[in-house]
């Protein structure tokens, strides 16, 4: 009985950090697809190959290092190439995405970006990971404005559950909501059709100016924005994180297939952190099995991409961030309480926080990777000896 709970725990988590991904930035690929020319049709085939390739290197990295190592594809890009690839045509934009995930693969390839992380102070990445996910907290309580009864019938089952059937509460929190949603009118799948996917080819098209104008910045978001909080989340939990090899596995099967759709794919950071929670399983050590159930589930998603993408549009959006906030309030908690715990770091840890929980962008450089620097300044300049 308790293996089977166990089972469904991980299970459960794979699937909550799938749906989240998937539901939160879609419409942006989407959007990205519109803009250069493609059609809806594009879109299912972005989303097929990018399931698959984040399904498979998501299982084989997790099993093969024994750590819960979540791929997804990069949120914060797909919104900078909204803007960054009007004007160029859908060969140069896949272009440039093999050259941005060549960059990736060379940061893997002569350990760099590894060097760099392995001399942060855990307590500086628990409180980078405290700023990225404090608004996914906040925005669970901003969203009973527009849906209170959901919303509230959500959180309260979550804290009911949290008492009396805590290996439970994340899937009655799911089940609760939709249902909610269905009664109440918010969930009309009935236009929803069975569809299928295919792959399209597009054929690269190189040049300096895209290069210069798509490549780079999404080479530097995709690091600092994706990869870097990525990594602290495995660094918050304990974990050693494969850092030169993930970015060596990513870089080089996002180059490869960039052609078919895979615009960037990275450390997941915000739903990696839902499977390693002690919910999924008290041992951290078989927690990963969450992201090999993840992986499934994202392979699961490809194969029926045409027909989610119709269905996630059906669900309210402020029903899907308030179930990933919900699912990271011990995320949160535990965060703030490792990166506070040493009164050496207090300073720079909060400098940390805040920082990386502003909106604050400096040359397409996000706040996370800001708040890392701010907190190593603070903590040159107070530290004493």
């Amino acid at each position: 009985m308790a293996k089977m709970e166990q089972l469904l725990n991980r299970t459960i988590a794979g699937l909550v950090a799938v749906i989240i991904g998937f539901t939160s930035s879609i419409a942006l690929i989407y959007q990205v697809v519109i803009v250069l020319g493609g059609t809806p049709e594009l879109v299912a085939s972005w989303v097929l190959m990018l399931g698959l390739v984040m399904g498979t290197t998501s299982i084989g990295l997790s099993y093969y290092y024994k750590v819960p190592i979540l791929i997804a594809w990069s949120t914060p890009g797909a919104a900078l190439l909204i803007s960054s690839t009007a004007g160029y045509t859908l060969n140069q934009a896949v272009g440039a995405f093999m050259l941005a995930a060549l960059l990736v693969f060379l940061s893997g390839v002569t350990g760099w970006f590894e060097k760099i992380m392995n001399r942060i102070p855990s307590e500086l990445a628990c409180a980078m990971l405290a700023g990225v996910l404090v608004h996914f907290g906040i925005d669970v309580f901003s969203f009973m404005n527009e849906l209170p009864l959901m919303i509230g019938v959500m959180v309260a089952v979550y804290f009911v559950g949290k008492r009396y059937f805590a290996r439970f509460t994340m899937l009655t929190v799911l089940v609760t909501g939709v249902c909610l949603a269905w009664q109440m009118g918010h969930f009309d799948i009935s236009n929803v059709q069975w569809q299928t996917s295919s792959f399209t080819y597009t054929a690269p098209s190189f040049s300096l100016q895209a290069f210069i104008s798509i490549s780079i910045p999404l080479y530097i978001v995709t690091m600092t924005s994706q990869n870097l909080p990525g990594i602290a989340v495995l660094k918050a939990h304990n974990y050693k994180a494969p850092i030169s090899a993930s970015l060596n596995v990513t870089g080089l099967i996002n180059l490869i297939t960039a052609p078919f759709g895979t615009y960037s794919i990275n450390l997941a950071a915000i739903t990696a952190a839902i499977c390693m929670s002690e919910e999924v399983d008290k041992n951290p050590s078989k927690r990963y099995w969450a992201s090999i159930a993840g992986g499934c589930f994202y392979i699961i998603m490809a194969l029926c991409a045409a027909s989610l993408v119709s269905l996630v549009a059906s669900l309210p959006q402020a029903l899907i961030l308030a179930l990933a906030g919900i699912a990271l309030f011990g995320t949160i908690a535990s965060s703030l309480q490792q990166a506070l715990h040493s009164g050496h770091y207090t300073e720079a840890a909060i400098i940390t926080f805040l920082v990386t929980a502003s909106d604050l962008t400096i040359w397409s450089i996000g706040s996370a990777c800001w708040g890392i620097v701010a907190g190593i300044v603070t903590l040159l300049i107070t530290r004493k000896g």
